[in-house]
This record gives structure tokens, sequence and C-alpha cells, in this order.
């Protein structure tokens, strides 16, 4: 029979809701770690409580100050804001476990003496033999053999020069919790041993640190993912024994997140998957409204018809009960397009501010761009917002328009019809009587179709085609008559020789 869940577990609501984000600054943000953040944020944001981002860099081979950084960074650019923690202080820090070494050592002394944990001095060696001498499999591990150590026997291994590790006795019956996203949960009497939180030597494991740094900063609920769900037990048994010794007053209440999977939709997301890469979806060209929106689907939706919607719809919305306990699969061709959507919904002035850093960062305009370089950038932007789905893609769209045609893109050359010469040819001849001070996009149009659908008999597709390629290189480009005013009439006339030089 399952045991009840412990009679503290919180209530807390509202604002008195404490969520937090605790990574280890180990690599690249992914976009895992940070849909852990976004839901732990949406949470708090919904309820009115507070988010702590603290960080558990006690692991100083594999932690690094970059890392760090990157994870502010990441947090700063989807504009995930937290209440407390590294970079803004609070009432509960310091917030990096590397500095809270005297904390962990006051709260392990409450524990000895209440009694919860004990001095445990087998090794691994030990182990292995008592379990095959009582036929006992050794990957059930430690056999709970120092619970019942003697005084005597304590100080004959410390006379041998043994340190003791410190383990939790666990209760000899059932845990369970309540999972806000999976329902009740049960761990069955004596499927996990008394475990070890502090390593010989005075180490404080992370079975140790995150529940303390928990009880310590009052979180009350523990949103994380399905990975870690396994050592909730070892968690609960040890809220329980920080309750009796008086460290904390309360238990909070867990949510297991799902998987993120690969497109494949088989297998995790791995960490080296380019598309887990958080920066470097930034690098392609995702705003961070679009991002945000999408990650927030991966496990959760706000309707069942409905896909896009904006950062204060989210908060709204977003209830950690309502997430799917199913794997979500990671859909690059759907968070593209969803960022698209969201790329539509900018204001055109920010729009093409955003576009800037690509612009530069392709040679396409100077560092820092001219007053001219903004000004036409400001007139073109419309041209291109409702097509692109990733500011990436503004160097190719936008670049003829700051620098001449130096190539062609040979897809583009292929899907020219035979007679390009003669409709180059025909196009140069209708535009060179547009008077310049009259060259506008309606002019243009009006000269073109007389000269070439009027008068040729060409289907638009053909007729426009060429003049496309030789305006752009592309096959695909901003509105034509619109791109034909903004390069101005010589640039065009120039650029239509050109192409038809190459197809005479």
């Amino acid at each position: 029979m399952s045991a009840a869940p412990h009679p503290l577990t919180t209530t807390a609501s509202g604002s008195d809701v404490r969520v937090r984000f605790c990574p280890s600054p180990t690599g690249l943000p992914h976009v895992g770690m940070v849909r852990t953040a976004l839901f732990n944020w949406a949470y708090a944001r919904h309820t009115g409580g507070k988010l702590v981002f603290r960080v558990e860099d006690t692991d100083a081979a594999r932690d690094s100050e970059e890392s760090y950084r990157q994870l502010v960074d990441a947090l700063t650019w989807l504009e995930i804001d937290w209440d407390e923690g590294v970079e803004k202080g609070g009432p509960h820090g310091p917030y990096r476990q590397s500095q809270r070494h005297d904390i962990y050592r006051g709260v392990l002394e409450k524990l000895i003496a209440s009694g919860a944990v004990y001095e445990s001095y087998s090794t691994a060696e030990e182990i292995d033999a008592r379990n095959e001498a009582n036929g006992r499999a050794k990957q059930l591990g430690y056999d709970n053999y120092d619970r019942t150590l003697t005084d005597e026997q304590k100080a004959a291994f410390r006379a041998e020069g043994r340190e003791p590790a410190w383990r939790v006795r666990v209760p000899d019956e059932d845990v369970t919790y309540v999972d806000l996203i999976r329902g009740e949960v049960t761990f069955p009497a004596g499927s996990f041993p008394d475990f070890v939180i502090v390593r010989a030597g005075g180490i404080p494991l992370y079975t140790f640190t995150n529940p303390v740094d928990d009880a310590l900063m009052g979180i009350t609920h523990v949103l994380r993912g399905e990975d870690l769900m396994p050592s909730t037990a070892r968690q609960l048994a040890l809220y329980a024994a920080l309750v009796d010794a008086g460290v904390t007053t309360f238990v909070p209440r867990f949510a297991h997140m799902p998987l993120v999977l690969g497109e494949e939709g088989t297998k995790k997301l791995s960490k080296r998957d380019p598309k887990a890469d958080l920066f470097l979806q930034r690098e392609k060209g995702f705003i961070h409204e679009g991002l945000l929106n999408y990650l927030s689907l991966l496990g959760w939706s706000i309707a069942a018809d409905r896909d896009v919607f904006s950062r204060q719809e989210l908060i709204e919305a977003f209830d950690i009960v309502d997430v799917n306990p199913n794997p979500a699969r990671f859909d690059q061709k759907k968070a593209e397009s969803i960022n698209g959507d969201h790329i539509r919904m900018l204001a055109s002035d920010d729009f093409a501010s955003r576009l800037v850093p690509y612009l530069v960062g392709a040679g396409v305009v100077s560092t820092p761009p001219t007053d001219a370089q903004l000004e036409l950038l400001a007139q073109a932007a419309p041209l291109v917002q409702e097509r692109m789905q990733m500011l990436g893609e503004a160097p190719g769209l936008l670049g003829f328009l700051f620098r001449d045609v130096d190539g062609y893109d040979e897809d583009a050359l292929k899907g020219l019809p035979a007679n390009a010469a003669e409709v180059l040819a025909a196009s140069a001849e209708a535009l060179a009587a547009v008077p310049a001070d009259a060259f506008t996009a309606d002019a243009i149009q009006a000269s073109l179709a007389g000269a070439l659908i009027d008068g040729l008999g060409l289907k638009p597709r053909i007729a426009y085609g060429p003049a496309r390629v030789a305006l752009s290189g592309r096959r695909v480009s901003p509105p034509l008559f619109e791109s034909m005013e903004l390069l101005g009439k010589d640039v065009t006339l120039a650029r239509l020789e050109q192409l038809r030089a190459t197809r005479g």
C-alpha cells in the first residue's frame, strides 16, 4: 500500500509561488535547458510568483565563466527575466553554489544532530564483496551496512585513517508524491538505498546541495526535466529530513516536463545537434519572440487550433498542470514558420533595425551603416517582411540593393527562357523611355507590361524573370518594380545590359 504524500507538502499558490532555474554552466545553452527556464518563468509570471536564477557551479573541471556568461546572454536575449539570483541578488544569496560551502556544512551539522544522516565508511569494493557474499546483485549497490555501526567500529575505521561519507537514512516505506504533470508517483520501499549526500573529505553532492538550496530559498515548485525524475525519491527523503531538522517547514511540489526529441522523434535531442544550439538558431535569424513562442509548444499548447501567440498571451494562459507528459519533437520547419509569423508582426522600423546585424555580418553594409544605407534599408525592409522566415535571409534577399551584382545563381540562369536576351533588350528599351524623375514602381510596371506582355505576348513569369535575375542575381527577390525604383533608372538599365551581354 502506498504511503501518503508528505503532510507538509506546500499548498502555495498565486504570489507565494517560488520557482527556480538552476543550470550548471557547462557548454553552450541548448533548447532543452532553455525550455526548462521558459516554463519556470511562464509559471512564475502567470501566478504572480517569483523566479530564482541560481547556478550550480561546483564541478570545477567542467564549469566555466564563459558558459555562465552565455547562460545570462541567452536568458537576456529571450527576455526571460528573473526576480532574484545571480546578477540581481536577493535575500537568499549567494546564488552560486561554489560560494555556499559554509551554508552546506551548517545544514549537515543540523542533520547529524537530528539523526537523519549517519557516518558511512564502506568502500565500493567492500560493498561489492558483501553483495556477492550475500547472493545480492551488485547493481543493487549499497546495502545500508553502516546504519548500525557501533561507536567502537567507527573509531576503528577512523584509526585506519578513513574519513566518513554521510548518508541519509531512507524511510523503510513507500515514497509517494503527486506530480503536477504526471499524477501520483510511488517509489516502493527498498527501491533505493541510503544515499551519500557528502563524500569523504566533506565534498557535498548534487543530491544534497540542490534540495538544500531549494529549501533555504523557499522554492515551492520544482519544475524540471523528465530525466531528473528518478532522483525525486531521494530528494523527498532528504526533504523530510530537512523538515525534521528545522531547516525548512514544507516540501515543494514537483513537476517533470517531457523530453525534447530530435526531428526523427525517436531519441532525445542531442546537445551536439545543431538544432539544439540556441545561439546557432539566433545566428540563423530567429527573433526572440518567435523562438520563445516555439519553445513553449514543446510540451504545451495554448489551444488545439492555434500555434502563434504573444509573450503576454503565453503568460496569461500558461499553467504547469496543462503540460503534456508525452515527449515533444523539435520541428525545425515549424519553428521557422512560427518565427516568420512573428517577423510579420513587427513594426517596419523595428524589423529594419533587426536586419542590420545580419547585413553588417555579411558585409552587405558598412560597419556601422551609413545614413544612406539605413535610409535605403528603411525603404526596402517592407518589401521583404512579408516573405521572410529568418532574419538570416536578409543578405541574400537585399544584398543586390547595396552592392553590384558580381555573379548569378546557377539555378537562376538555368531558369531563364531561351529568348532572355530579347526580353532583356525589350525591357531596357521600355524603361529607357520612362523619365528618371518619374521612375516609380507604377510607371515601371506599366511600361514593362506594355512592352513585354502586350507587345511580345509573354506571360508574366517569362516577361519579368530575366529582369529579376539581372537586378538581383537570383531567381527569387523582393518585388521587382519596387526594387527597380529603389535602384534607380541608371543602375537598373546597367544591370539589364550586363546580363543581356552574357546571353547574347
